[in-house]
Order: C-alpha cells, then structure tokens, then sequence
C-alpha cells in the first residue's frame, strides 16, 4: 500500500476541523521552538496531518517548509524523503523536481537524477519557466563530470530553446568534463546541497543562449 493509500485510509476527516486546526497550531508553535535539527520534523508531521485531513494545498505548503528547513540543518535524506511526499501529491511541482534532482545529484543517486531531470523540464516547459530551469540544468551539466548526464542536459536545454547552451555541454564528456566539474564526492555533495537550498532564488541571475563565452559566474 502506497504512503498516499495509507494516509487517505486514515482520513481524519470525522475528526472536528477546529481539532484539525488545533493540532496544526501545535506542530506550528512546536517548530517554532524546535532546536536546530528539528523544525522539519514538526513541519512534516503538520503536512501528513493536512494531508490526512483531505487539505493537500496546506500540507505541500507544510512539506515545503519541512524541505527547507531540512536543507538549512544539511538533513538531505530527510529533505529527499519529504519532497517525494509533495511529488505524490503534486506530480509537476517545479521547484520540488528541480530540489530533488539536485539532491539525487548530491547522493550521486544518477538514474533518480535523469527522471527528475526530465520531469523537471517538461513541468517547467509546461508551466512558463523555461529560463528559469535552464538556468539550474546548465549549472547541473557544469558541475557533474559525468557524460550520459551531460547528453541529458544538453536534450533537456535543446528543449527548453538554448541550443547553444546545449551545444555547449554536449562537448562534456567524462574524458573531458566541464573545467568547473567537481570530481571530489563529499565537495560535490556539498555544492549540490548549496544549490538545492538557493534553487527558489528569484534574484539568481539567468542564463541567455549565448553560449560558452558567457558561461562563467553563473549562480543556479
């Protein structure tokens, strides 16, 4: 049985919605108060227990609060494992797939990172924000030393209309990666969390399709 079929088979809807409210607040002012290490959890019980309760608006709103805090306290598991809760919920969350293909990155995870990466693209394609996930696939290609992600990458931003961008990645192979690649594991780790946590960024500069020449400082 799926996490979605067990929450939904223990509905909370016969309890009161003023008791429902009650314990939201509770898990609320329990976060509030929670050393670090522990906003997150709170957060995602307060999600399972909206969602649980028929209110899946409300409990992606807690699971991604849950996700940022749990990225704050460099929980990645923790933060993986609440994103594929919205993801069950929302299948074409945005920035959910584009957190979560940077974390299958960090955990070197690459067959999970291809499926995100491609439903990533195709939601934000879908939902006008091209630019934007262009942005963050040339910063994945640029850091990852790995050929079959390139090749993705660059179908991804051939996709998304950068076809220099792509042309640019495609000349990545793990021979001869991108000069900024990162080889070191626990570095690469890091810098995928570090992007992860800054992938909601609205004032991140983005990227145009002017190719390499203009391919240094990008921030994802």
């Amino acid at each position: 049985m799926s996490f979605l079929s067990r929450l939904l088979g223990r509905s909370d809807s016969r309890r009161p919605p003023s008791d429902i409210d009650a314990e939201l607040a509770r898990l609320e002012q329990e976060a509030e108060n929670a050393t670090p290490g522990y906003v997150g959890t709170s957060l995602n019980k307060a999600g399972d227990l909206a969602l649980k309760s028929g209110q899946g608006d409300r409990a992606v709103a807690y699971y991604g609060r849950a996700i940022d805090a749990f990225l704050e306290d460099e929980q990645r598991e923790m933060a993986r494992g609440v994103a594929n809760k919205i993801i069950r919920v929302r299948p074409t969350a945005i920035r959910t797939l584009c957190t979560l293909t940077w974390l299958d990155l960090a955990a070197q995870h690459r067959a999970m990172a291809l499926l995100h990466l491609r439903d990533y693209v195709t939601a934000s394609k879908e939902g006008g924000v091209g630019t934007r996930a262009a942005t963050q696939v040339f910063e994945m290609a640029r850091l990852i030393a790995d050929s079959e992600f390139a090749e993705a990458a660059a179908d991804a931003l051939d996709l998304l209309g950068f076809p220099n961008r792509a042309r640019d990645v495609r000349r990545w192979t793990s021979d001869e990666p991108s000069p900024d690649a990162i080889t070191d594991r626990e570095e690469l780790s890091h810098v995928c969390l570090e992007a992860a946590i800054r992938s909601n960024d609205q004032d991140a500069e983005l990227i145009t399709d002017a190719g390499d020449e203009d391919a240094d400082g990008i921030e994802p």
